[in-house]
């Protein structure tokens, strides 16, 4: 398998699996919190250097953390 785009882990119950898709991973991440009550986390793997770029000028979730607008 390549480098997977996404890495769900729990840290609760040792849960570790790895996605090519962000879609399927999120859906992981619910099913899991829905099932159990834990609260899993991804890591993300890396992407094409463009989507990377654009990714840190925009800072999380589209806002930027350095003011700049």
């Amino acid at each position: 398998m390549s480098t997977p785009r996404a890495t769900v882990s729990c840290p609760t119950c040792g849960l570790e699996e790895h996605f090519s898709k962000l879609a399927d991973a999120r859906l992981r991440i619910e099913a899991h919190r829905a099932a159990t009550g834990h609260d899993p986390t991804w890591e993300l793997g890396r992407f094409a250097p463009g989507v990377e770029k654009m990714g840190d000028e925009a800072g999380v979730c589209g806002v930027n953390l350095d003011g700049d607008r």
